[in-house]
């Protein structure tokens, strides 16, 4: 199904293309690749968010959801495959009412910030609303899933209630955005 690296150095890329999950070549700037690297890119920085001190339940979540952006990076590499499930959008569904359900109501728009977990899982967030815009871009011309779409737009719902919960957790509030009179 899939073809899996023995050697990083192939020196295959260095004329600029790529290979596919398939094991199809193509180049490196098509929009397929640069979701690839956008999924790759919020694997990381969640990656980095873990490093940072945070409730075990969250953690565990966190790399939960790792594994799914590996599952949807396997999904959009091979054309036509189908890795993400509904029950990966339920968890997030459920997760998203949890943490959302342990915070006061939200009242005003909200600046990104407050302790370092809450500031990198911001990042996270607005990476992950890059890869859902470069996803849908994908999907104007390839077959992709709705529940690609859809998992991508429920992440970063999830991610934005975590960083509240992140500074919550860390007794620091919301950082309120200040209109301009």
């Amino acid at each position: 199904m899939s073809f899996r690296l023995t050697k990083i150095t192939t020196r295959t890329g260095d004329d600029g293309s790529t290979g596919l999950g398939d094991g199809v070549r193509t180049t490196k700037n098509q929009m397929q690749i640069w979701v690839l690297g956008d999924l790759d890119e919020l694997n990381s920085t969640l990656g980095v968010l873990l490093t940072e001190p945070m409730a075990d339940c969250v953690a565990q979540k966190l790399k939960h959801i790792q594994n799914d952006l590996f599952d949807l990076g396997g999904e959009l590499s091979i054309p036509t495959h189908r890795i993400v499930t509904d029950s990966q959008l339920i968890a997030l569904d459920g997760w998203i009412s949890e943490f959302n359900d342990a915070l006061p109501p939200l009242k005003e728009f909200i600046l990104p910030g407050g302790c370092r977990a809450a500031a990198q899982c911001h990042v996270s967030r607005t990476v992950c609303r890059r890869a859902e815009r470069n996803v849908v871009t994908l999907a104007q011309d390839e077959d992709v899933s709705p529940l690609a779409i859809q998992y991508l737009n429920r992440l970063s719902d999830l991610l934005f209630i975590l960083a509240r919960l992140l500074n919550h957790n860390a007794a620091i509030p919301d950082t309120l955005w200040q209109r301009h009179p």
